[in-house]
């Protein structure tokens, strides 16, 4: 049964950095979060204490855990990335596929065997100018994966903004965010239907960006705005006329509706969980994880990661 609520115990974190985009919480109860100068920061929740891990290259977004001791960091035009957890200098593990750079990794999710799913929104468009692939539609999204030997291949293309990555708590399919089609879709990594792909969770009430496997054995959607009428309306339009938008000044575009919310989602594509409202100095909620019984949340535009119990 779906369960509506808000947001009214919810308590932010200052991280001294503007863009949380995501966050992490390690075996410790510690977060993880990166900004927008390229810091990696971990905050203490007991005493409101940040340090910083690590400072990489280009702008950090999904975190995942990669084994013992090294964080993985998906960083937007710089590819994937491994850092040491207790802190050091980055390595890189995938910055092209193809031959060609990839330019707007965004978020992934780890196997127990070491295998990497992530996501690269779009071909056409760095990560900065989301807005301008959402207005163009340019559907050249996709979901790729590294294997432990460092071979990465293709999983889904043409997808509309591709955007959090998460597993199935049984291991045995990997799904994606649309954002620009509000829906999540998934692959079969097990089973009779392996290799196959189907929509996980469709027609959602809003964009979805990061998602994330919680504690709960759920998968947890972060949905960044409600359904813009306006972007629909240009959608219709040539594609010529929506370069013609894309190129207007950011004012005179669509922009998204301060509501956000989550949704939480069982490995069948039911609602579960879901919230939606005003979060004051929080808008465009970007990341969402569950752990033990408390919603961590990121933001794009926020100073700050929030929590709130359950």
């Amino acid at each position: 049964m779906t369960r509506p609520g808000g947001f009214a115990a919810v308590q932010l974190f200052p991280v001294a950095g503007h863009g949380a985009e995501d966050v992490l919480v390690d075996p410790a109860g510690q977060v993880l979060t990166g900004v927008e100068d390229g810091r990696i920061l971990r905050l203490d929740p007991s005493t409101g204490d940040v340090e910083t891990v690590a400072t990489v290259p280009g702008r950090p977004l999904g975190l995942e855990l990669l084994g013992a001791g090294e964080l993985l960091v998906c960083s937007s035009d710089a590819g994937l990335l491994a850092v040491p957890t207790a802190g050091g200098t980055a390595r890189t593990l995938v910055d092209r596929f193809e031959g060609r750079r990839l330019g707007a990794v965004n978020n992934a999710a780890v196997a127990a065997d070491g295998t990497i799913y992530f996501s690269d929104s779009s071909t056409r468009f760095p990560i900065p100018q989301w807005r301008a692939d959402l207005v163009q539609r340019s559907r050249s999204g996709r979901l790729l994966r590294r294997d432990p030997d460092g071979a990465v291949t293709q999983l889904l293309g043409g997808l509309e903004f591709a955007n959090g990555v998460a597993l199935s708590a049984d291991g045995s399919f990997v799904a994606v965010a649309e954002t620009g089609a509000r829906r999540i879709r998934r692959v079969w990594l097990d089973g009779p239907r392996r290799g196959t792909d189907d929509v996980l969770a469709d027609e959602l009430w809003g964009y979805p960006d990061n998602i994330a496997l919680g504690s709960d054995g759920l998968i947890w959607v972060a949905v960044a705005s409600p359904r813009v009428a306006a972007l629909d309306t240009i959608w219709r339009l040539p594609s010529a006329a929506r370069a013609v938008v894309r190129r207007l000044p950011e004012r005179l575009q669509p922009s998204p509706d301060p509501v956000v919310g989550l949704v939480a989602l069982d490995g069948d594509g039911r609602v579960v969980e879901e919230r939606r409202g005003l979060l004051d100095g929080f808008g465009m909620l970007t990341g969402v994880r569950e752990s033990g019984g408390t919603l961590w949340l990121g933001s794009l535009t926020a100073d700050s990661v929030a929590s709130l119990p359950r």
